[in-house]
């Protein structure tokens, strides 16, 4: 497998990484992205986006995504849609490998971003954007005036159904255990407001609905009773899954392996390895944040290597 030498690669594509391929593109850095073979990240299963600026109307996800991807390559980002399976970044410049080819590169930046974790079912994988979301921040507008149901009883949950609550007539939080793992003061705001309720010790055993969702069938899980809820939207908000396998023992990971980077900028705990969007962001998690580290992850790399004598 020969090597090809470039002084910045991108791995990971969504809006950090088509974003920090733009900037370093125009800075004439000539960047490769490795985008993977699923590009485009969390936003490929994404429907309308109505909070991204700059679009007025509506955009899918995936169109979105293609505006981004042909803003780099018109500027001379190369990509390659294939992932990235070995990296070494022991020493300088850092070795990345796909299945078919090797590249080293004076500056590396990371954007593998992040994945929700979800409940496991057929008819939620068949109803994801149509009524299934993990993003209420993304999706609850559109379900104004509904009921809607959340997953989970950690702090993202508390805000999802809190956040709910400005559009939705009622917020049903189904959790497994009797009590919540969130924070003292995230319970007290939940369990106060007067939109929220809770069914303790309880799964959802099925979403319903043929092309949206109608409702959700819920488990006790103490009683054995099921019952059926009716809901036009579930938000599922029982964590999500930093995308950075590749980089364990290589990089500084937190302790649910996000890259750590240094305050206020996009610098991993190795010398000239950047960290941008969804893997270093456990927070935002919105296209615009992400997009906004790309650009702070190719200012920094640029930077850097000019600092390298590497132009």
């Amino acid at each position: 497998m020969q090597s090809e030498h470039v002084r910045v690669l991108i791995v990971g594509s969504g809006p950090a990484g088509y974003t920090a391929a733009i900037y370093t593109a125009r800075a004439g850095l000539e960047p490769v992205v490795l985008a993977g073979l699923m590009s485009g990240g969390q936003l490929m299963i994404t429907t309308d986006v109505e909070n991204y600026p700059g679009y007025p109307e509506a955009v899918t996800g995936p169109a979105m995504m293609e505006d981004f991807q042909k803003q780099a390559e018109r500027f001379g980002a190369k990509l390659f849609f294939e992932d990235a399976t070995r990296v070494d970044l022991s020493k300088r410049p850092f070795t990345v490998e796909t299945d078919d080819r090797r590249f080293t590169a004076d500056a590396l930046i990371v954007a593998t971003g992040a994945s929700a974790k979800w409940l496991g079912l057929e008819s939620e994988t068949r109803l994801q954007n149509r009524g299934v979301s993990a993003c209420a921040t993304c999706d609850g507008a559109l379900f104004k005036d509904k009921p809607m149901a959340v997953v989970g009883g950690g702090d993202t949950a508390m805000e999802e159904a809190l956040f709910l609550t400005r559009f939705a007539t009622k917020v049903s939080v189904i959790h497994r255990r009797d009590q919540l793992r969130a924070s003292k003061i995230m319970q007290e705001r939940a369990l106060a407001h007067d939109k929220i309720e809770f069914l303790w010790s309880s799964a959802v055993e099925e979403v319903l609905g043929d092309d949206f969702v109608t409702g959700i069938r819920v488990g006790d899980l103490k009683k054995g009773e099921s019952r059926e809820l009716p809901v036009e939207a579930l938000f599922v908000a029982i964590g999500h899954q930093p995308n950075t396998e590749l980089f364990q023992e290589q990089l500084d990971l937190d302790e649910q392996g996000y890259v750590q980077v240094a305050a206020g900028t996009t610098r991993s705990s190795v010398e000239g390895v950047f960290a941008c969007g969804d893997c270093a962001d456990k927070v935002y998690r919105q296209a615009v944040t992400a997009a906004g580290t790309g650009c702070m992850a190719a200012i920094d790399a640029e930077r850097w290597l000019a600092e390298q004598g590497i132009e």
